[in-house]
């Protein structure tokens, strides 16, 4: 943390005082970035920025649980048409429409889930005449 300014010093020149020792000391070499533009200044200015940033950098996403379900929801119903068997069809449709129960007995936050529990006997149904069985 640097010093307080002292009192009767000129700002400018206290400023200044401070990036030259800091520059002396050697505090700026080797910064990370050196030289390169800064990021984004074409864009409109955002308030959330830095969170938007730090998500990015860190590889993190977020969305409303209701949409993780949604898209869990539908990979579950597409990972099951491909099962290699009826049996596993079954068990990956069993675990989804338990979740898919639970959202609408207790909903979730976010925007309306749009699911009922998928007709396991339907679509395996579907999968035998799919699969001549």
């Amino acid at each position: 943390m640097t010093e307080r300014k002292p009192p009767g010093v000129d700002f400018e020149s206290w400023i200044d005082r401070q990036i030259r020792e800091a520059s002396e000391r050697g505090d700026f070499a080797n910064l990370k970035g050196i030289g390169k533009p800064l990021r984004h200044l074409d864009q409109p200015y955002d308030e959330l920025w830095w969170i938007k940033d730090k998500m990015s950098r860190e590889d993190l996403s977020y969305l409303p649980p209701t949409l993780v379900l949604r898209k869990e929801a539908q990979d579950a119903l597409e990972t099951a048409r491909q099962a290699p068997t009826e049996a596993s069809l079954r068990r990956i449709l069993t675990a989804v429409n338990g979740r898919i129960r639970e959202a609408i007995r207790a909903p979730l936050e976010g925007p309306p889930l749009r699911l009922s529990p998928f007709d396991i006997d339907e679509i395996a149904r579907e999968w035998r005449q799919r699969h001549g069985r």
